[in-house]
């Protein structure tokens, strides 16, 4: 099997994240593909020009380089900063609390905040080209002057005008869904490697055959999304072209509102079990999308003139707001859920409190709003020729009002506070925690340096200081709570988005109206619209050099390494899950190739996670030629306190004792990744019944030494996170590994 005569041990190397080259991983100059393709695929040595960095001596090393899913495709990386609320709405569901999800509640809440990221995304396109262009701006002399493009709009009657300018939403809706489907295309064809039945509910281990195959989920959610985007835009057309309450006028709305309520129907269920179900369901709802559609652009586009008014598009703002509120609703009941869960099981302690789940359900929430804010009030920007309209600042009436929603003005608003909130809440913490990390890291050099001399003094500090930075990590979940409160408290404005009060308003009620406090008020909104409209930019920024430079892309792709393991199984937009390629992947070459000798599956940093998901996936006939080195891993001290439902301390145990415990976790105090993966290493209470558990965290001190070797001329590095294969414990625990599974 690609020279690996039988008997063989093979030593298989996963790297971890932004994308490495298959030469850093082997360390070796000169490689070959043995399997896969330019996406993902399996690398070894040339033949003849020697052995891979760091091999032990009659183990053949291979490597499985996956960075390229995420990082290879300059077009897919950009584009998927537009996907960046989607994703992180995708994946809230995974960071729930251990336990069954009963009544499917949890998924349910997900689902339908997901639905209102797709709402939201529509209501922005609309804004800017039915309510801004359409309706406020080329009504009015002053706004479309110098713009021919827009000039043209003011002879068509204001019922096709706005039918012309829907296009717009439906072709954003569109490239959307076309960057996923597109994007998806280099895992297709690799489903579950599982020997064991399908599960009837895949998804809550991550050894259930099927658990990344969600092409059946996305594929009935995505119908669903589409449909949902559809409704929002025509219930928005429907309210900007009617006339009063013709009879026309309420079938029209009648059906856009019933398709949008059907939509919300179908978010709370799950995908039905059958496939040619699924297909029945899909062809109904897509047949009365473009019904319900065309029922809408043609009453429209045949409706005549209606005078624009002074104000917003009609049921624009209520439709803003009502958004607003809804996933103000949905993240308290998230909040309640997920605390109460935590809360009816006392046998462990997750990070933040258990409530992972809302707090990335906030911040899907609050980029999304991030970026519609920005959208909507850059295009007012530029269409009111710079100025920044607001009850107390109007625009020139031959400008027209050009006035975005109130909720987007709340939203600017709380977007300010919330990075200076967040950025007071990081100092405080960083602060009050400096000391506890150096007492922690000076106990750590006490016991790996008894003797420094005085030349050594300064190196010891250096130690000390990198060791105290490393535990940076564990310090970051008060931030993260701070950021769930601000979002909560943000809530407050909902009431005041109904009923149509914004900050400016607000402020002039309470100070007199043009009062100094109202004009405070809207210069500090203003400061928030620019921020935001920053902070967007710089990631659009970003998108644009990660198309044009490798080495952005790279960086980039972290982000999308971490965000994109999980199914997409809440928001069908969200950028596609790599794993569902190279977890099959992996273990198919893996099953292949321990029928001919022993394999050590060998996982850096977030590559110990693919190796962990892929030993829970291998048949059983092939486990007992299979063993697990890992190093630099986050499972325990990142992964198991994020997502205990799915790589918590039990299922950790349960990993350990699939394998027979043939399992060996490197890892250093200065690593600010990776840790040790069983508490017994370390003096804690184990988790596991096993007393296995406690030989398989390994210890390195790092650096070897503080002082220079009379054959070197500078003392040994700091490693940290990289490399680990260099020294003699990571070949020592390679042998033991490959001797215990023959």
């Amino acid at each position: 099997m690609n020279g690996t005569p039988v008997g063989d041990a093979v030593e298989l190397r996963v790297h971890g994240v932004s994308g490495v080259t298959a030469e850093r991983i082997l360390d070796h100059p000169v490689v070959t593909r043995v399997a896969g393709d330019a996406h993902a695929g399996f690398f070894r040595p040339r033949p003849g020009s020697g052995d891979a960095g760091g091999a032990t001596p009659g183990v053949v090393v291979e490597a499985y380089r996956w960075g390229y899913l995420t990082a290879g495709a300059a077009v897919r990386t950009a584009s998927m900063l537009l996907l960046l609320p989607f994703m992180l709405g995708n994946l809230a569901i995974w960071l729930r609390p251990p336990g069954r999800d009963r009544w499917q509640l949890l998924g349910v809440l997900c689902r339908l905040l997901a639905g209102t990221l797709t709402v939201t995304f529509v209501l922005a396109a609309v804004g800017v080209t039915l309510d801004l262009v359409g309706w406020q701006c080329v009504p009015y002399p002053g706004c479309r002057a110098s713009r021919p493009y827009l000039a043209w709009l003011h002879a068509v009657p204001s019922g096709p005008r706005l039918a012309l300018l829907s296009v717009v939403p439906l072709l954003a809706l569109r490239v959307v869904w076309w960057i996923g489907v597109r994007s998806a295309r280099a895992f297709e064809g690799f489903g579950s490697s599982s020997a064991q039945p399908p599960a009837t509910d895949p998804g809550d281990r991550l050894g259930d055959a099927g658990f990344w195959d969600d092409e059946r989920t996305i594929g009935w959610l995505r119908q669903i999304h589409v449909a949902l985007g559809a409704a929002t835009l025509d219930v928005s057309l429907v309210a900007g072209t009617s006339r009063g309450a013709t009879p026309g006028h309420l079938v029209q709305l009648g059906a856009a509102v019933g398709l949008l309520v059907c939509c919300v129907v179908l978010l709370c269920l799950p995908a039905p079990a059958s496939a040619a179900r699924t297909r029945q369901f899909l062809r109904a709802l897509w047949g009365a999308t473009v019904a319900v559609s065309v029922l809408c652009l043609g009453s429209a586009a045949l409706t005549g003139s209606k005078p624009s008014g002074s104000g917003k598009l009609p049921g624009y703002e209520g439709a803003a707001a009502g958004v607003v509120a809804t996933q103000g609703v949905l993240l308290v009941l998230l909040a309640v859920v997920t605390y109460t869960r935590h809360r009816a099981r006392s046998d462990d302690r997750p990070f933040l409190r258990g409530l992972g789940t809302p707090i990335m359900a906030a911040a899907a929430v609050s980029v999304g709003a991030a970026f519609t804010a920005t959208l909507v009030y850059r295009t007012a920007d530029a269409l009111d020729h710079g100025h920044i309209p607001d009850p107390i600042r109007p625009d020139p009436s031959s400008l027209g009002p050009l006035e975005p929603p109130v909720a987007y003005w709340w939203a600017a608003l709380a977007g300010l506070a919330a990075l200076l909130i967040g950025a007071v809440a990081t100092s405080a913490t960083l602060l009050l925690s400096r000391r506890r990390r150096r007492r922690l890291a000076e106990r750590i050099v006490e016991r790996d340096y008894p003797t420094v001399t005085a030349e050594s003094a300064h190196r010891l500090c250096q130690v000390r200081e990198t060791i105290a930075r490393s535990r940076v990590t564990e310090e970051l979940g008060p931030v993260l709570i701070a950021f769930l409160v601000i979002a909560s408290l943000g809530l407050a404005t909902v009431a005041l988005d109904v009923i149509g009060i914004g900050p400016t308003q607000l402020a002039a009620r309470l100070s007199g109206q043009g009062g100094v406090l109202a004009v405070l008020a809207a210069y500090v909104t203003d400061a928030g619209v620019w921020v935001i409209s920053l902070l967007v930019i710089c990631l659009a920024i970003l998108g644009f050099r990660s198309y044009r430079s490798p080495q952005t892309r790279r960086v980039v792709a972290i982000l999308w390494d971490l965000g994109t393991f999980w199914p997409r199984t809440v928001h069908p937009f969200a950028p596609p899950c790599y794993a569902a390629r190279s977890v099959p992947e992996l273990a198919k070459r893996v099953t292949g190739l321990a029928a001919h000798g022993p394999v050590v599956l060998s996982g850096h940093s977030h590559g110990s996670v693919l190796a962990a998901a892929t030993i829970l996936q291998l048949p059983p006939s092939v486990l007992s030629r299979v063993s697990l080195l890992t190093y630099g891993s986050p499972l325990r001290r990142t992964y198991a306190r994020l997502y205990p439902a799915y790589l918590g301390p039990q299922a950790l145990c349960g990993l350990g004792d699939r394998i027979g415990w043939r399992w060996r976790n490197l890892w250093r105090d200065t690593d600010p990744v990776g840790g040790p993966i069983f508490p017994s290493a370390v003096g804690a209470a184990s988790p596991c019944a096993a007393a296995e558990a406690a030989e398989v965290d390994i210890r390195l001190r790092d650096p070897r030494s503080l002082t220079v070797d009379p054959l070197d001329t500078v003392p040994p590095p700091v490693e940290r996170h990289w490399p680990y294969h260099t020294q003699a414990a990571y070949q020592l625990a390679v042998r033991k590994l490959t001797d215990s599974s023959r």
